[in-house]
């Protein structure tokens, strides 16, 4: 498990988010409020969303729709075509989580089953730490072979 984790606030703009994982190697971040309660997850995938070309196509196509042959206000039309997304509104909720006592086992499942790749491990509500694939193959590299158990 990582201890050291990097979360974002839920008004935290895309910039800001893709700093944070840019800066730190990290492909997530649990969203937390300000009293520290996890409140979900934002990933690289939910920060690309909004800017995939089918959504500009759909935006593109919505302001003509609006204007429908008067001319929007420049102002107006680029605040429309700007993405003025938050942590609130990319990230997934809610996340998917596990205690600390929760076993390789366990958390391979978890992960498995609800196709993610990372876990928040809280304690009191609270992230105190992550799991991801890696921290996952890196735990079962030290184990030794007959102690895997292989259902």
């Amino acid at each position: 498990m990582t201890r050291d984790v990097w979360t974002v606030a839920p008004n935290d703009n895309v910039a800001t988010i893709a700093t944070l994982l840019a800066d730190h190697n990290i492909s997530a971040a649990p969203v937390c409020d300000k009293d520290g309660v996890l409140l979900g997850m934002v990933s690289e995938g939910d920060l690309m969303r909004p800017f995939a070309e089918t959504n500009e196509l759909r935006r593109a196509w919505w302001l003509s729709l609006l204007s429908e042959g008067a001319e929007l206000a420049p102002e107006f039309s680029d605040y429309l075509r700007r993405d003025h997304l938050q942590a609130q509104n990319l990230m997934t909720a809610p996340a998917i989580t596990a205690a600390e006592s929760t076993t390789l086992s366990q958390l391979s499942e978890l992960m498995t089953s609800h196709r993610i790749k990372r876990v928040p491990i809280l304690r009191e509500g609270r992230v105190v730490g992550i799991v991801s694939r890696a921290d996952l193959v890196r735990a079962l590299s030290r184990l030794p072979a007959d102690a895997i158990d292989r259902r």
